[in-house]
């Protein structure tokens, strides 16, 4: 009884952060429905239209840079509230303000939201989760993050069919960024009943409060073993200064994550969710159908994510990873096929798209987050996995701000191509630097690196 109970507690605190998660999912995907009528309603360039896309990493950006030294000081539960609150704010901005500027700044507003939650979800999970469930516990953040992008796209899907063109240009895209607010709303009430991170607890002093949440997630007697363990690794650490991060052992962790982090992105990702309907479009699909292929998108998204929580701890982060890179790779070389020699009529594109978000969504889209959120040592965790989770962004902003520039330059097949190129270069990466680390505690990786010199 005492296990399930333990069991249903951790479950609960995994769910109601990973609404942080889907909150991300469902801010950064929310432009793929509504870019086009941007696009009509203030003539964008495509320039304009790439910056309007990507305006939100600005505060992503800004966001991932600051959540960690923030939440070393304030703690995870309350930078998390604060970015319920900036999710709800930018919300309601641009569902009150129609101009351009505004819808800017409130993106950038919202950014900041996303940029907090995207780096403190998986790393709060990671601090609260068991080591033997704790790669399925970070997953379950993505799974947040795809049920956003899916939910949003059903949303758009749903206001874009209220009314007629004219009416979704002046008014529709305005009421799917404010739909935001309900789910921001529900984040914000929901952190106010979960516990505090009890390493982050324990590193400031509160053992008691620290080993009760340990006691409740893992039952008396293993709470003990490893409040034990904690407070060793505290016992045993240095300042925690940046510098430590360049050390040797550490730095190779530090470059596992930043470079993980940067190819989760530069593989294409994001440019496929936002500009989905866009795609499809090119293909001579109209905006209705465009719109429900990339609902698709986002089904297939939400669907091999439970295949990645189911496998994760069982085959391990490297082995996934490393199936979805070679997946990866062949689809991306096949929809640019598909395109440099004008087979898109019909469903070939879609096909191939659908299977490489398949095989990212079992590989690079969770696993990322697990390993970023395992590798770094208590004291560093914060500050190590913002300058990952920054780096993560700064590649969301390259890819968002060059996509509709390469389409029109180079054409979508080379695009893709390129895409295709990183995948490949992400496979080597990972088979020749990552480790595997499923089964391990926190405090055991933090041993691994003090060996690995």
């Amino acid at each position: 009884m005492e296990n399930n109970l333990s069991k249903w507690f951790v479950y609960r605190i995994t769910l109601v952060a990973a609404i942080g998660g889907l909150l991300f999912g469902y801010d950064t995907a929310v432009i793929a429905g509504a870019i086009g009528f941007l696009q009509t309603k203030f003539q964008l360039s495509p320039v304009m239209m790439g910056w309007i896309a990507s305006c939100a990493l600005i505060g992503c950006i800004v966001g991932a840079m600051f959540a960690g030294s923030l939440s070393d000081w304030a703690g995870r539960k309350k930078i998390l509230i604060l970015s319920a609150i900036l999710f709800a704010v930018s919300s309601l901005g641009i569902t009150l303000f129609d101009s351009i500027n505004a819808f800017v700044f409130f993106r950038i507003i919202g950014g900041l939201g996303i940029g907090i939650a995207s780096m403190l979800a998986p790393m709060y999970i990671a601090e609260i989760a068991p080591a033997d469930i704790r790669g399925k516990l970070v997953s379950i953040n993505q799974l947040g993050i795809v049920t956003g992008i899916l939910l949003i796209y059903f949303v758009n899907a749903a206001i874009a069919g209220l009314y007629d063109e004219a009416w979704n240009i002046a008014v529709g895209w305005r009421w799917m960024f404010g739909s935001g607010l309900l789910p921001s709303g529900i984040f914000l009430v929901l952190l106010i009943f979960v516990p505090e991170s009890p390493r982050w607890l324990s590193e400031h002093g509160k053992t008691d409060e620290s080993l009760a949440i340990l006691t409740r997630i893992n039952g008396q007697q293993k709470a003990i073993i490893e409040q034990e363990s904690i407070d060793r690794s505290i016992l045993l650490e240095e300042s925690g200064a940046i510098t430590e991060l360049f050390k040797p052992g550490l730095r190779k962790a530090l470059v596992i994550g930043v470079v993980l982090a940067i190819f989760s992105q530069v593989t294409g990702i994001n440019a496929i969710m936002y500009y989905a309907p866009e795609i499809f479009k090119s293909t001579g699909d109209g905006s209705n159908s465009a719109l429900l292929q990339t609902i698709l998108v986002g089904l297939v998204n939400l669907v091999f994510t439970f295949v990645a929580i189911k496998y994760v701890d069982r085959s391990g982060r490297k082995s996934l990873l490393l199936a979805g890179a070679a997946g990866m790779s062949v689809c991306l070389a096949l929809t640019g096929a598909a395109f440099y020699f004008n087979m898109v009529q019909g469903w070939l594109v879609l096909i191939t798209i659908l299977a490489y978000i398949a095989f990212f969504a079992v590989s690079l889209g969770p696993l990322t987050f697990v390993i970023i959120a395992e590798i770094f040592p208590n004291r560093l965790r914060g500050i190590a996995m913002s300058i990952c989770i920054f780096f993560l962004w700064a590649a969301v902003y390259l890819v968002s701000q060059t996509f509709p520039v390469l389409l029109q330059s180079i054409g979508n097949a080379y695009t893709f191509w390129i895409f295709m190129l990183m995948s490949i270069i992400a496979f080597l990466f990972v088979w020749k630097v990552v480790p595997e680390t499923k089964g391990k505690s926190l405090e055991e990786i933090e041993q691994m690196w003090s060996t690995n010199k």
